[in-house]
């Protein structure tokens, strides 16, 4: 997977927009105003991809002890976020399903009647 890549499959998830609220670094994907995909855009640069992704803490746990590329979660509430390098020992299809596993707590979270609004998607 390569950065365009990460950015075109997170704009086409529903409610999907992309911020720079910490830096010109820290390439953000928000859905409904939440973050659910953090990337550094020096690291992709520099050939160390990777992703900040919300979690389930316990899936959260059971990664990080299955991949040595998945950590907690870099500058992030480790409980429920997860680091996962890219590129490495996980594949491109199970990243997909990272995403979306982040993009679907994140709609889960958010109140009924704005969930309403994402239940073909997840």
């Amino acid at each position: 997977m390569n950065i365009q890549q990460l950015y075109e499959y997170c704009l086409s998830k529903k409610g999907v927009t992309e911020h720079f609220p910490f830096d010109e670094d820290t390439l953000v994907f928000k859905v409904a105003g939440k973050m659910f995909c953090l990337a550094s855009l020096k690291d992709w640069e520099n050939g160390n991809p990777s992703v900040n992704l919300k979690c389930d803490p316990n899936y959260a746990i059971e990664l990080r002890e299955k991949f040595e590329s998945v950590t907690p979660g870099y500058h992030s509430n480790k409980k429920h976020w997860n680091t996962v390098f890219v590129n490495k020992e996980v594949d491109d299809k199970k990243i997909i399903h990272f995403i979306n596993h982040s993009y679907e707590l994140v709609v889960a979270g958010l109140p009924k009647k704005e969930r309403e609004a994402f239940k073909n998607e997840i």
